[in-house]
């Protein structure tokens, strides 16, 4: 993928591999790049360093990813790319609280979802635009030290294949 002259967001932006995304956009010519994360010094500080806009963003909160994208579209213009890279790393097994398992699910598998619903349809209006959905090994694999983690990447994977039939043809 050719990003020169492409607004690209990136979530989990302020640290990780989400950083190296941004850096690396930034390095290869993008035309505007938008850092989201929850964590707001590292954030400005990544934001700086790439010449981006810094956005605070819970992922897991749909009103907070289309704030993401409206802010966005607003002050660079259409998106191209959105990296769907927010992750957290909170283990647990079985029985692990309700309340885990739920916060699992919404970073690593609803947070996808609010971003396609955010961008995939104007961008195959447009024709065109890539959505990058980070899951882990974990998604492939299994984390044998973590069934909430490793479900909700697997959970990650399907969704993205499932986005890849359903926009393929639509330049997306």
């Amino acid at each position: 993928m050719d990003v020169k002259d492409k607004v690209i967001v990136v979530t989990g932006g302020a640290s990780g591999i989400g950083a190296a995304m941004a850096r690396r956009f930034k390095s290869a010519g993008a035309k505007a790049i938008v850092v989201a994360d929850l964590q707001v010094d590292l954030l400005e500080v990544v934001a700086s360093d790439v010449g981006g806009l810094a956005v605070q963003c819970n992922v897991a909160e749909e009103r907070d990813v289309q704030r993401l994208v409206s802010r966005g579209e607003q002050e660079l213009g259409p998106i191209d790319v959105f990296c769907s890279n927010a992750g957290i790393a909170r283990l647990g097994e079985e029985d692990a609280p309700n309340d885990e398992w739920q916060l699992n699910w919404d970073v690593h598998v609803m947070a996808h979802v609010y971003a396609v619903r955010a961008v995939a349809p104007k961008m195959a209006e447009r024709g065109s635009g890539y959505l990058i959905h980070t899951a882990s090994a974990a998604g492939l694999l299994s984390h044998i030290q973590s069934a909430t983690y490793s479900v909700s990447k697997h959970a990650a994977v399907a969704f993205a294949e499932w986005v890849s039939i359903k926009y393929r043809d639509k330049g997306v």
